[in-house]
């Protein structure tokens, strides 16, 4: 296959240049050791149990213990405990001890670290309305 003589002229020339196709990259560009972080806490999401303890957690008033995960989630007690070690190791939850039992919360801070990734340009105030408007939606 040969190009005409007029197409290589004209790119050489870049008398067509293209238009821009894509829009310019807004989000500031994040460090290696941002990166890795990030990949840590989606990895510690990465599992269905785990999303769903943070949906819990984020529906519950207050702390709440492993005891009260177990029955919601169909799991053995040391299992649920697994999967919050892992949320907690990737800094998403805040453990709180009371005796034997371990009560947790999601750490808003890392939760508003998510968002501010996920959904860089998302005003602040419109997250709990997009919260219950899609678990209204699902």
């Amino acid at each position: 296959m040969f190009l005409d003589d007029e197409v290589v002229v004209r790119v050489a020339r870049n008398d067509d240049a293209p238009a821009r196709c894509c829009a310019p990259l807004r989000a500031p560009d994040m460090s290696h050791d941002q990166a890795t972080v990030t990949a840590a806490v989606f990895k510690a999401l990465s599992d269905p149990h785990r999303i769903r303890i943070i949906s819990l957690l984020a529906g519950a008033e207050g702390q709440v213990c492993v005891c009260d995960l177990t029955e919601p989630l169909g799991l053995a007690q040391a299992t649920v405990s697994h999967h919050l070690k892992k949320l907690f190791d990737a800094g998403l939850l805040q453990r709180e001890q009371h005796g034997r039992w371990a009560y947790y919360s999601l750490d808003q801070r890392a939760m508003d670290r998510l968002v501010e990734i996920v959904v860089p340009d998302l005003v602040p105030d419109l997250v709990p309305d997009l919260v219950t408007e899609a678990a209204v939606a699902g």
